[in-house]
């Protein structure tokens, strides 16, 4: 008997359920860049950033793709903007609708 084909399909499922784990976390590991001003899990403090936590996903998706391609002016922003992906700009923004609003 050959078992070959059974060992490869069992690390195919392995390498996928750890890539997947990873990524259940991606949201969280990449939205952690944003606390030094947005606060720890998007809880700004003060009124001079936004604070992220319960902000509607879409909206979050909206306003980095505008400080992305320039739409929208910013110091910083732009420049943190451009360095993600579209589908790690949805991770971020997913992460953040998903915190409670304090």
């Amino acid at each position: 008997m050959n078992h070959l084909p059974r060992i490869v399909a069992a690390c195919l499922l392995v390498g996928a359920a750890v890539a997947h784990a990873q990524d259940a976390n991606l949201g969280r590991n990449l939205a952690a860049t944003c606390a030094n001003c947005h606060g720890t899990n998007g809880q700004a403090r003060g009124d001079t950033v936004a604070a992220l936590a319960g902000m509607p996903s879409e909206r979050i998706v909206t306003t980095l793709n505008a400080y992305k391609n320039g739409a929208l002016p910013a110091t910083i922003m732009h420049q943190i903007a451009k360095g993600y992906t579209d589908d790690q700009i949805k991770a971020i923004a997913a992460y953040f609708a998903a915190q409670a609003k304090k």
